[in-house]
């Protein structure tokens, strides 16, 4: 029954991916990049182990297995999930054992590429610890429990919040909150650790630390016994050994409360007559659109963690500023969210998914669905926008370069739009569904938008690099130039946006009917 499952997840794998040319392409390409970064790890862990201090050695293989754990857990909720083919929700109807459930799930799971890529480079820290026999030797089962910690862990973690899946606030809270700490912890590790001597003398100590934890128990032995320190070692097998059993214990709890109650959707009921968004914008095509995507932003979790990046980017150039003396990274603080802004409408038909459909069957024209997706984007945007760039501007008392600031922020983001109106009209990629699974992932979604997002900002900073120029000079020799640089910025984002706006409809007229059945494979996969 484990072969079965086993086979069962690669073959709906290979389906998902023959379904869609891209999804195949980017995993593909992902592949042959988590390949490269491979490869480039193994040779530096040669090389330490070569020609290295076995002391430092010790302080990275902790920290980077510390990462690769925490990175298990926390980094599906950031860029792609876990791989959830194996769902418990869709095996309940099987009578398959509970006990049989777990090792096929946990088999598959490591069978997958990022567990093998994380298996091949914990292995590799045996070359880095070459030169100390024994610690080279106690790699090789540390590594196979550091990697198995981590994809159990994963597991543990996503089979945990099944039952709070129902409850849209988590939904839209947990990856917020999430992320928020995440990008967080090296800012705020550089800044508490400011007066206790450079960030490079800490490092020891946090390795140390970590390795009596469950993060960082099981790469910490190979550490141990290079030091002398066997009673250590042993204890921090021990505590590798009981997280596994724990993480064991918790997993088959949570498997066997979701096979019998898997989750549902939360029923908010509205009452005769609320229609929302839809009672006051304007009754065209365009203000339908309009209104529907403002009750997606509104609703939706997924535009939530895409609106987090303008609070977010606000606390990190501060505490860049904070760090370096003062300096006057938080003044770009309106252009950089002005920026980043921009890109949620890049996948914004692919959240859509199949409802995009109504726009076809209604007869939309592409015009009015970009100009009520961008009305919609630009009523929550642009006073993110106005607001980073006066915090921006105003922390740092840099108030002469306001015009600058302003038209640099609201040139990005129109921009932005305009760029994005006509990529979004052509490419669609997999994405989570509405309600799906925080923990869920699509193979190939992240590389595939990733590709896209970052193809959209080279083109933003291109069209709008005479306002940077300009920006700069207003920095460099006066004021004048930043006057300058409004009118330019502002004049290149409506061009932009107007152009993005006429030739993304007209493409999205032509596309419309292809885009659709692009979503209905990724959605069927």
């Amino acid at each position: 029954m484990v072969a079965t499952l086993v086979r069962l997840r690669f073959r709906i794998l290979g389906n998902n991916l023959k379904r869609s040319t891209w999804q195949l392409v980017a995993t593909i390409l992902g592949g042959l990049y988590a390949l490269g970064m491979l490869g480039g790890l193994l040779l530096a862990l040669i090389v330490a182990g070569q020609a290295g201090d076995p002391r430092w050695i010790g302080v990275a293989v902790v920290l980077g297995g510390s990462l690769l754990t925490l990175g298990w857990v926390v980094g599906p909720l950031l860029i792609g999930g876990v791989d959830q083919t194996l769902e418990p929700a869709r095996l309940a109807q099987f009578p398959i054992p509970l006990r049989t459930l777990l090792v096929g799930i946990t088999v598959a799971g490591m069978l997958g590429i990022p567990a093998l890529v994380s298996l091949v480079a914990g292995l590799g820290t045996v070359a880095a610890w070459i030169r100390v026999p024994a610690a080279a030797i106690a790699a090789v089962p540390c590594a196979v429990l550091g990697v198995l910690i981590a994809v159990v862990a994963s597991r543990t973690v996503a089979a945990l919040s099944a039952s709070l899946q129902s409850s849209r606030r988590y939904r839209e809270l947990s990856s917020v909150i999430i992320l928020f700490a995440v990008i967080l912890i090296y800012p705020a590790i550089i800044f508490f650790t400011q007066g206790s001597g450079t960030f490079v003398d800490t490092l020891p100590g946090l390795a140390n630390g970590l390795g009596w934890t469950p993060l960082g128990a099981s790469w910490a032995v190979p550490a141990a016994i290079a030091g002398g320190d066997w009673v250590g070692a042993v204890l921090r097998l021990l505590i590798a050994l009981a997280t596994v059993v724990l993480l064991f214990v918790l997993w088959r709890r949570a498997l066997a409360t979701a096979l019998v109650t898997p989750p549902s959707a939360e029923i908010k009921r509205v009452a005769r007559g609320k229609i929302g968004a839809f009672a006051w914008v304007p009754q065209t095509p365009a203000g339908a659109v309009m209104a529907r995507s403002l009750t997606y932003w509104r609703r939706d979790p997924r535009y939530g963690q895409q609106l987090i990046s303008a609070p977010l980017m606000l606390v990190i150039l501060w505490f860049y500023s904070t760090i370096n003396d003062g300096a006057p990274f938080l003044m770009w603080g309106g252009p950089i969210v002005g920026f980043f802004l921009a890109m949620v409408l890049v996948t914004d038909i692919s959240y859509d998914g199949t409802a995009f459909a109504t726009h076809l069957i209604d007869g939309v024209r592409g015009r009015d669905d970009r100009l009520g997706r961008v009305a919609a984007a630009a009523v929550i945007a642009v006073p993110l926008t106005l607001i980073a760039t006066l915090i921006g501007v105003g922390l740092t008392g840099e108030w002469t370069r306001l015009p600058a600031m302003l038209g640099l922020a609201f040139g990005a983001l129109a921009t932005g739009y305009g760029a994005a109106s006509v990529s979004s009209a052509r490419f669609v990629m997999p994405v989570k569904q509405a309600g799906d699974n925080p923990f869920k992932s699509t193979p190939g979604a992240g590389f595939t938008q990733g590709l896209q997002t970052f193809a959209v900002w080279g083109i933003v900073l291109l069209v709008l690099s005479p306002a940077i120029v300009l920006t700069v000079l207003d920095l460099v020799i006066g004021p004048l130039f930043g006057w300058i640089a409004l009118i330019v910025a502002l004049v290149i984002g409506v061009v932009a946006l107007i152009i993005g706006i006429r030739v993304g409809g007209r493409l999205l007229d032509r596309t419309g009917p292809t885009l659709l059945a692009q979503l209905k494979r990724m959605r069927n996969a």
